[in-house]
């Protein structure tokens, strides 16, 4: 009775104040993915599709190496020079990069989805050292997903992989074969069912004939094209990886898995699509970005077509047309039209190209505490001799501005 009589300090406050909500959110730490399973199992796969989804910083070797080179950065003219040479890229560098990734603003800010790491290569850390590396993370993991697939099932399907030498593109053998593309067609054309189908079914099931006829065609013209099987592929091959990965890799992530809340480990079929795997959900990112082309258009078309949700609208933000970059650098600098983005349904107006790419690469920064206000300039004038500098000097030091 005591407890219920209590009555508490502030009744009529409100718990869901936006500015502690809005801090809130941009103190927390993004959500951070670690994809683990067998050689071939779709890691690679699955954790593009999951960073498309959540919106991640999609993190694997060979992506890493192709964007640094992209980027021209230090690391990136040394992979390419190797590369020229016609040398591979030492683990030691590989592995520079990926954490110099993790650590970027980027990452920050979006988060990281993590695939191919720890690998199989112990040229220049061992497994055991690797997974330390993972547990000792600036931005720790939050999901560990473990892809999981028979021995004989992972080979067949390794075995049964053919590539593309003009592009590089796998594909499975239900794509690349003719006598199994014929198959499906029969299939498909054979498949009845006495039940009235909606017209969009329909539709979508001559869709799906047709396209398989012209796969077929286009296989069967360019059938050479896709003879070519990697030597890794190759079932002997593909057998001895599959028991490297279980003498050395096996048991080390095991032991981290179980270290890891039983929440936060998915284990998942490594038989099905990737699309399978997961049930996608519209609109179910934390925020948005969008970018308008006319200044006076920008809150009129958010207020009224691009609704956040029912019966809430895209507000202003506190600094108005102001660049809030330029703000933290202690500059009043009005946003050019072009350059606006919204972000936790407020609307900010960038001064630059480069101040748009740094915000959103990291809005936080700019956002969080101490808050950017705009610098406050007083003028003093008055006739010779009337104490303007005293003054000045006196203003400047109580408000620790400059003369």
């Amino acid at each position: 009775m005591a407890s219920q009589e209590k009555k508490q300090d502030q009744p009529f406050a409100d718990i869901f104040d936006e500015d502690e909500a809005e801090k809130s959110f941009l103190l927390s730490k993004p959500t951070c993915f670690v994809v683990f399973g067998k050689p071939g199992s779709g890691k690679k796969t699955l954790a593009k599709r999951l960073a498309q989804i959540w919106k991640c910083t999609f993190i694997e070797a060979s992506e890493i190496i192709r964007e640094n080179i992209r980027e021209e950065t230090e690391d990136g003219l040394k992979c390419q020079e190797l590369l020229f040479r016609g040398q591979s890229v030492s683990e030691e560098l590989v592995t520079k990069m990926i954490l110099k990734k993790i650590e970027s603003p980027e990452v920050a800010h979006f988060g990281y989805i993590l695939c191919g790491f720890p690998s199989l290569s112990e040229e220049y850390m061992t497994i055991p050292q690797q997974i330390e590396k993972i547990k000792n993370l600036k931005l720790k993991a939050d999901f560990l997903i473990n892809i999981k697939c028979s021995d004989f099932d992972l080979c067949k399907r390794l075995s049964g992989q053919r590539q593309r030498p003009d592009s590089g593109q796998l594909y499975q053998k239900n794509q690349w074969d003719p006598n199994v593309i014929e198959k499906l067609k029969k299939m498909k054309d054979g498949r009845k069912d006495d039940s009235e189908e909606e017209l969009e079914e329909q539709e979508e099931e001559v869709v799906t004939t047709a396209n398989l006829t012209l796969i077929l065609f286009h296989f069967k013209r360019f059938e050479r094209i896709f003879k070519f099987q990697r030597p890794e592929d190759i079932r002997e091959n593909a057998e001895e990886r599959v028991r490297i990965y279980k003498d050395i890799m096996l048991h080390p992530l095991e032991d981290l898995m179980a270290e890891q809340d039983s929440l936060y480990l998915i284990e998942l079929d490594g038989n099905k699509q990737p699309n399978d795997l997961f049930a996608v959900k519209k609109n179910i990112h934390t925020f948005y970005y969008y970018c308008f082309n006319k200044q006076d258009e920008l809150f009129r078309v958010l207020s009224s077509c691009k609704l956040i949700a029912n019966r809430y609208r895209w507000r202003r933000s506190r600094w108005g047309q102001a660049c809030p970059v330029a703000l933290k650098e202690g500059d009043i600098v009005m946003g050019m039209p072009d350059l606006a983005v919204s972000f936790l349904g407020k609307m900010y107006v960038l001064s630059s190209s480069e101040a748009l790419k740094t915000f959103m690469l990291n809005p936080r920064p700019y956002l969080l505490p101490p808050m950017p206000l705009p610098p406050c300039k007083v003028l003093v004038f008055g006739p010779p001799l009337s104490g303007r500098t005293t003054v000045c000097n006196l203003i400047a030091n109580k408000h620790h501005g400059k003369v």
